[in-house]
């Protein structure tokens, strides 16, 4: 009896510290990004520096964890941040991996990761398939996503008298969500989408894609893309007279802050687009993009920035109150009660994996209306966080029940 009694004993603390032990006391997030390609600016360094103020921040309630933070570039190629990601998990015994602009590679690391039972946090992936059809139980997708952009900027523009749409789109993951989920939101708003054109990552000559825009009549351009090609696109739609007095309206369904600042208000004026976060929305959004500022050089921070510090602060917190580095059971803790998020009010996590919080659909200023370099936005409405994200019953998730 007292063998059998040891033995037992033995047995559960040998099941305790494989399942709730975290490995040197640390835990490792690897913040995998683009630092030279297309979305540096709204992803790179800044990302970086984000998960860096989260680590700290935590750090007041951390106890005896200590965190480190890992930067990669991933070059916007599947491959390589495969590559990447393994090295961590096996060798830097990384724990969790954040950011991930580029579609195509945060669904292969959401893959992998969940293979090897570690948590991904695609604060900056946005293809809706993420909790869709290719969810797994180790991935929370923070920010937002093709169904929220789509939904918020086409249902707005539609209702306000932009019936017909045009799109031109990023012909990889990414620019056929965007143009799949909001021709969604377009037809349920009553509005028509007549005709599309795809292009490579990396273009810079619009014009024929512009053309083909303008001769099919439509009275709104809807550009499923972001970054430099989100930016070449919108002012060389200025440069062929398509915008202005009389001209298209541009959907910008995934231009972030940091494009709009590099396109100029007197280009992009009256351009609509819809965002989860914004830096002068509020006062704790203002003093946390002031804290990031400081070490950027005073830019102010974009929403993939944003989504970086608060998942990755809702992940520190999840590993500490379950003990363990396991994915599954990291997220299980950040779906058991509504976050209070500093940058994006109250997160709730689905089932899918995804964070549910309000969105704002903004307009552009004109040069006039701006206060400063980084008064960009005029708030035009708020979608309640029940009404912004697709409803969790029509995405095709595995482990909704």
């Amino acid at each position: 009896m007292r063998r059998r009694l040891a033995f037992a004993a033995a047995a559960c603390l040998l099941a305790g510290a494989a399942h709730a032990q975290i490995p040197d006391n640390t835990l490792r997030i690897g913040v995998l990004t683009d630092m030279s390609g297309p979305f540096a600016t709204q992803a790179g360094e800044g990302s970086v520096v984000a998960a860096k103020l989260a680590a700290e921040d935590f750090a007041k309630e951390a106890g005896e964890l200590k965190v480190e933070i890992l930067s990669a570039d991933h070059q916007n190629k599947p491959d390589v941040g495969s590559s990447i990601a393994r090295q961590w998990i096996d060798q830097n015994k990384v724990s969790a991996i954040v950011d991930l602009p580029n579609s195509a590679v945060g669904l292969a690391i959401s893959s992998l990761l969940d293979d090897k039972n570690r948590a991904t946090l695609a604060s900056s992936t946005a293809t809706s398939d993420m909790t869709g059809k290719a969810c797994k139980k180790t991935t929370v997708q923070w920010n937002l996503d093709t169904w929220a952009l789509g939904n918020a900027t086409g249902t707005a523009i539609a209702k306000a008298g932009g019936a017909s749409w045009y799109f031109i789109s990023f012909e990889y993951a990414l620019g056929q969500a965007l143009e799949r989920d909001a021709t969604a939101a377009i037809t349920k708003a009553g509005g028509k989408v007549l005709g599309s054109v795809k292009h490579p990552l990396g273009t810079s000559d619009f014009s024929s894609y512009l053309l083909q825009a303008q001769g099919s009549g439509a009275k709104v351009l809807g550009l499923a893309e972001t970054g430099t090609d989100a930016i070449n696109a919108v002012k060389q739609a200025a440069e062929f007279g398509l915008t202005g007095s009389g001209g298209m309206t541009i959907a910008g369904l995934f231009l972030q802050m940091p494009d709009i600042e590099a396109i100029g208000l007197k280009t992009a004026q009256g351009l609509v687009l819809s965002e989860p976060f914004y830096w002068d929305l509020n006062d704790k959004s203002r003093a946390w993009s002031q804290r990031w500022a400081e070490r950027m050089g005073g830019r102010m921070p974009a929403i993939n920035h944003a989504g970086v510090y608060s998942a990755a602060l809702a992940y520190l917190r999840a590993a500490k109150a379950a003990n363990t580095i396991e994915g599954d059971r990291v997220v299980e803790q950040m779906r058991k009660a509504p976050i209070q998020d500093e940058l994006f009010g109250t997160v709730t996590i689905r089932p899918d994996g995804r964070a549910v919080h309000e969105m704002y659909v903004f307009k552009v200023k004109t040069p006039e209306q701006s206060k400063g370099r980084w008064d960009l936005y005029e708030l035009v409405a708020t979608i309640p966080a029940e009404q912004a994200f697709r409803p969790l019953a029509e995405g095709g998730c595995p482990l909704v029940k």
